[in-house]
């Protein structure tokens, strides 16, 4: 969730670049802004693009934290960070290829549609496919394999879905709009867990585990309810807020020479660009690297008992979700009334690197609930402020889907560095190491949003 800053004085009487603030005009539609959404619409939009990001972010962590660690447990017979690392590995880097390419070609793309319409149901419809083809993956390399087509395809999907905050919300709603989008993410966590995983209900009063359905959907079906959620999720976004078309929008001849160097965003030009860039990849980077193992950790760390594994892991992924919603409603209310941006940023950073010594000193199942508590909070106060900040130094208003696609390889970067990082530092000290090394990285992430200048 994501607030828009007070305009900065100093910088009122400087002309506001392409991509920032109200555009002029779009090419092809003279006189139309960026977005202008009647408020009936605008407010209907809002629900349909959070449930699209919740049914998104729910997939990516009912697959990526419970189903694929299961699968490969399965697999090998006995939880094995090699093999979970080979698994997901290849699909962190096409996931960093379709974000920009995907985002790219939706720019381009003129139906009476709009421009992400058209994506949005490919994509859906050939990643349920290719999630299908991963539930019935038998060996490592075949779920590497389909993980990666998934990776690869839906996050086509997140591209063109994340266009539709330049796309179609006002700039000076991009406050709210971003902090609806952050609920997203705690929302999915609830519902992976309470689904997927099932939740440990000793610790909230209650004699048993909540939700889990007997484990039902930790397997195939699991796949195929996340299949479910993100296709329904799709279309009710598609046809309660379907987009404007794009037929009359100008678009220059495709040449592709120049669609290959449009990819380039030259941190000369676009300094805040590139440093929001780098700041995203070290707070992301430090959040991966351990919950890419959270499963093992508490296995092979923590010494929770197998059968348990996966209720403990819920019950702690709801602790965090909570802390995550809390945290970010004060923080938005807190950063729409100063205006400011950068601050919360750092201090999200610096709670984070505290929380993560919390498990390093007690390791055990209250440990990681007070650190997922800590880190649910300092998580929470970042996704606040994340998306206006991104949303704000964006170079063109008329690239907006690829570079919110070159923005996303922040996410998705981390993704492919995270099992390689964490399999290294686990196989030469252990997973205890794992704490302080993403401490430090979360905490340079977050140390370079000074050097944003255009943002306050």
């Amino acid at each position: 969730m994501s607030h828009t800053t007070a305009p900065d004085p100093a910088s009122a009487a400087r002309p506001t670049p392409p991509g920032r603030g109200d555009l002029p005009g779009l090419p092809g539609l003279p006189g139309r802004t960026a977005a202008e959404p009647g408020r009936t619409r605008l407010g209907r939009l809002s629900l349909t693009f959070t449930l699209g990001n919740s049914a998104l972010i729910m997939l990516w962590i009912s697959v990526g934290s419970f189903l694929i660690p299961m699968q490969v447990t399965a697999i090998k017979g006995h939880p094995d960070p090699d093999a979970l690392k080979n698994a997901v590995a290849v699909g962190a880097a096409l996931a960093a290829i379709g974000n920009p390419v995907f985002g790219q070609i939706s720019d381009r793309t003129r139906s009476r549609f709009g421009r992400r319409a058209p994506w949005l149901a490919v994509c859906v419809l050939l990643g349920g496919a290719a999630l299908a083809w991963q539930a019935q993956a038998t060996s490592i390399a075949a779920l590497a394999i389909s993980w990666a087509c998934v990776q690869f395809i839906l996050n086509g999907f997140q591209a063109a879905l994340a266009s539709t905050m330049p796309d179609r919300v006002p700039p000076a709603r991009y406050g709210t709009m971003s902090a609806l989008v952050g609920l997203a993410t705690p929302i999915a966590i609830l519902a992976a867990a309470v689904v997927i995983g099932g939740i440990d209900g000793h610790k909230l009063g209650y004699d048993g585990v909540i939700g889990g359905f007997d484990g039902r959907f930790q397997g195939e079906k699991g796949y195929y309810l996340v299949i479910g959620v993100i296709v329904a999720a799709t279309a009710l976004f598609l046809f309660l807020t379907p987009d404007t078309s794009s037929k009359d929008m100008a678009v220059e001849p495709f040449a592709l020479r120049k669609f290959l160097a449009n990819f380039w965003v030259d941190p000369r030009k676009h300094p805040d660009f590139a440093i929001a860039f780098v700041s995203r990849f070290g707070v992301v980077a430090g959040y991966f690297v351990v919950s890419t193992y959270n499963l093992y950790i508490l296995m092979e760390y923590v010494k929770v008992e197998p059968r348990n594994a996966a209720a403990t892991m819920g019950f702690l992924m709801v602790v965090n979700a909570v802390a995550m919603v809390a945290a970010a409603l004060v923080i938005g209310l807190v950063a729409d009334k100063v205006g400011r941006v950068k601050p919360f940023v750092l201090a999200s950073g610096i709670l984070m690197a505290l929380s993560l010594f919390i498990p390093q000193m007690s390791p055990s199942v209250d440990g990681m609930t007070v650190f997922n508590v800590v880190n649910g909070a300092a998580f929470g106060m970042y996704t606040a402020v994340d998306m206006a900040l991104i949303t704000k130094v964006l170079p063109r208003g008329e690239d907006a889907g690829k570079d919110l696609g070159i923005i996303n390889i922040a996410n998705a970067a981390p993704q492919v560095a995270a099992p390689f990082i964490a399999s290294a530092i686990v196989g030469s000290w252990g997973y205890g190491a794992l704490f302080p090394v993403c401490a430090g990285i979360a905490l340079v992430g977050s140390v370079l949003v000074v050097g944003v200048r255009s943002v306050r």
